[in-house]
């Protein structure tokens, strides 16, 4: 039997997930991604003989990053947040992209997959009638806070979560409320012909700059906007906590 949601310190709380196609592309399916994409392992963001691995165009990266408070990143981040809003103010169907905050504890797995699939062109990969096609149309023209209710209220995300933790090495919550292994969750998408950071532990959505049309979110550019931007962080500090994890998603190949 899959392991159970908990109420830690009142809050509803997933077991963490790894991040590694086996645990994504059953969750993806659970939810409603059409089974034509999958999930694949990315080994390294320069090696072209292991990017070769991966079908492209990539339609979206779903990546763990290190978090700690020493962390580069993580002080990196807070100055990028200071001056914005609490309450992200983007809604409607000229917002550039659907983000959602995160109010479930160690949801951000499967919130991190819901940004990569509702995001760029895997939204149209999307099995009419299911829970990801009915959340794409029901949250775009709602504020941050009844984005998040729509997550938290759903026993149909927490039961397909749980269906998958006891896939990989996915750990149950601690009694800290937190369950934190040091790492975070972030998707990297195209939209627009830009390339957009989304987690739900931001302020809102953050655009990383312009992508052309021939450019996908696994190519030289994207990741040097993007997840590559923040292994330099992590050098130039000298932290050496560069405990990165990719999961590339793109067509399946028979």
């Amino acid at each position: 039997m899959p392991p159970q949601a908990e109420r830690i310190n009142g809050k509803k709380t997933f077991t963490i997930l790894e991040n590694n196609p086996e645990v994504f592309n059953a969750l993806s399916l659970k939810l409603g991604l059409s089974p034509d994409l999958q999930w694949y392992d990315v080994y390294s963001f320069t090696e072209t003989s292991l990017l070769s691995m991966v079908p492209r165009p990539v339609l979206a990266l779903l990546v763990i990053i290190p978090l700690t408070p020493a962390s580069a990143w993580k002080l990196d981040r807070d100055a990028e947040d200071k001056d914005k809003p609490a309450i992200y103010q983007g809604k409607g169907p000229d917002e550039p992209v659907l983000w959602f905050t995160q109010t479930i504890g160690n949801a951000c797995g499967s919130i991190g997959m819901i940004h990569c699939l509702l995001n760029g062109p895997a939204s149209e990969h999307l099995v009419p009638g299911s829970f990801l096609a009915k959340l794409k149309s029901e949250a775009v023209d709602l504020g941050m806070n009844e984005r998040a209710k729509l997550l938290y209220d759903s026993f149909e995300l927490e039961e397909a979560h749980q269906s998958v933790a006891e896939i990989g090495d996915s750990k149950m919550p601690s009694l800290d409320g937190e369950g934190h292994t040091g790492q975070h969750f972030v998707a990297f998408v195209k939209n627009g012909g830009k390339l957009w950071e989304l987690e739900g532990g931001r302020k809102g959505p953050l655009e990383r700059g312009n992508l052309g049309d021939d450019e996908d979110v696994l190519g030289a550019k994207a990741i040097g906007l993007g997840i590559g931007r923040v292994i330099e962080l992590e050098r130039a500090s000298g932290g050496g906590d560069l405990r990165f994890s990719c999961i590339a998603l793109a067509k399946k190949v028979e």
